[in-house]
């Protein structure tokens, strides 16, 4: 699903104008974001966790040439989806 067919799905089951649900699903990206860029996580009970993961610095190869670099550490979101949903999906 993309955002758009997400977008019309929201409008349809809200009953509101494809406008109103695009800024609902924007704003409701922004927010989860911007608690991600603050290091918090975002729990949304029945659906899943949105968190910030830690990737250590490690060594890895340059395929082309075979040569060793470094990469950095890294900080990357998570999501981990929880018991409803998962259950759901089987």
């Amino acid at each position: 699903m993309t955002k758009t067919e997400l977008i019309d799905k929201v409008s349809s089951a809200a009953g509101i104008t494809k406008a109103d649900a695009g800024k609902t699903v924007e704003a409701t990206f922004k927010s989860i974001e911007g608690a991600l860029k603050k290091g918090q996580k975002v729990m949304l009970i029945g659906f899943g966790t949105f968190s910030v993961s830690k990737r250590k610095a490690r060594n890895g190869r340059n395929p082309r040439t075979g040569k060793e670099i470094k990469i950095p550490a890294i900080k990357v979101p998570k999501f981990t989806a929880g018991k409803i949903l998962r259950d759901s999906v089987k």
